[in-house]
């Protein structure tokens, strides 16, 4: 696709599924700010993540700071989060309107990475309860940006896993409001 018509398509175009990626997007970016949030805390930027008063659950300094928060990749897990949502964003912004029909893997490499995103979500969030026996609620807004993301992506994963099987969804075309 020429960058111009990408432009245009990404900026102006309207279909339901380009609606429901661009609040894709939107929840990438807020997962990839908790991120943020949380590496200003693990790398000494800020002194203290705040939490929501009266929830004893949350406590994202004891977890942030926790053997938990920083035994992958011998890193903080803040800007593996920022990297994550990154990727997510980008796959959910590449292609263009009709995507699923012209080129139905970049909505199902969507699909795939935010339905690892969610199962990692879940695994990392039991982890940060086995451990602290708390939450980080900075990273369970990431969660729920994932799952809502999940789905959000299914009626485009599933119209672009009917082109690669030949079947065209006769519900969703490029044409669609």
């Amino acid at each position: 696709m020429e960058p111009t018509q990408l432009s245009q398509e990404l900026r102006q175009g309207k279909n339901p599924h380009m609606s429901r990626r661009r609040a894709i997007i939107g929840l990438s970016m807020l997962g990839g700010s908790m991120g943020q949030l949380v590496t200003l805390y693990q790398t000494g930027i800020v002194s203290h993540l705040p939490d929501p008063p009266g929830q004893k659950i949350f406590d994202a300094d004891r977890v942030d700071a926790s053997n938990y928060a920083y035994n992958k990749f011998n890193s903080p897990d803040g800007p593996i989060m920022v990297f994550t949502y990154a990727i997510t964003a980008w796959l959910a912004a590449a292609g263009g309107l009709d995507r699923a029909q012209r080129n139905p893997l970049l909505p199902i490499a969507m699909g795939i990475k935010i339905l690892i995103d969610a199962v990692t979500n879940v695994e990392l969030a039991r982890e940060e309860w086995s451990e602290n026996k708390a939450f980080c609620e900075y990273c369970q807004v990431a969660t729920l940006c994932s799952f809502a993301s999940l789905a959000l992506a299914a009626p485009e994963v599933i119209a672009a896993t009917r082109t690669l099987l030949g079947r065209r969804d006769k519900n969703t075309t490029a044409g669609d409001a």
